[in-house]
């Protein structure tokens, strides 16, 4: 009961922002909760339980958003144009963090899993490419066409 106390906001908030339902959210934590318990032999003594359990809500998460939506993440690979360093620069003082959640999920699909996968979750573009089968470098460009979609949102305001 102290590891479910513990950690169960924490999977709970890294669900919802991915699959965007509370109600999905909290049979993914319930699911994830079980397979946690059932392969916990497989945690090695250094590992961190917490990381551990994160990393099973976004994978159960994702598997939901693919079966739901029926999305499939597409291979691309671009050469990256450099990033400007003052695009964040740009972005109003007086802008919500609400406003801001409201327009990330108003993303693609695509787009919005990697924003929060890497914004959020703070997972780097190699983790984020394992988790979705995907090349690094599509990982690295749909990060950035999310971030600048996201960026001419908030801009419009």
């Amino acid at each position: 009961m102290e590891i479910y106390h513990n950690y169960k906001n924490m999977m709970f908030c890294s669900a919802v922002r991915i699959v965007k339902s509370r109600e999905e959210a909290e049979d993914i934590v319930q699911d994830s909760f079980i397979k946690g318990f059932e392969k916990i032999h497989q945690l090695k003594d250094d590992a961190n339980l917490g990381a551990w359990l994160k990393r099973i809500v976004i994978n159960k998460a994702l598997d939901t958003v693919r079966e739901r939506k029926n999305i499939v993440f597409v291979d691309e690979t671009f050469v990256l144009e450099t990033e400007q360093a003052n695009s964040i620069d740009e972005v109003p003082s007086e802008i919500s963090v609400d406003f801001i959640k409201e327009c990330i999920y108003k993303l693609k699909e695509k787009y919005r899993i990697i924003l929060i996968l890497y914004m959020i979750e703070d997972y780097n573009h190699r983790e984020i490419s394992a988790i979705l089968k995907l090349k690094e470098s599509t990982v690295r460009n749909q990060y950035k066409r999310g971030k600048d979609q996201l960026l001419k949102m908030i801009q419009k305001k």
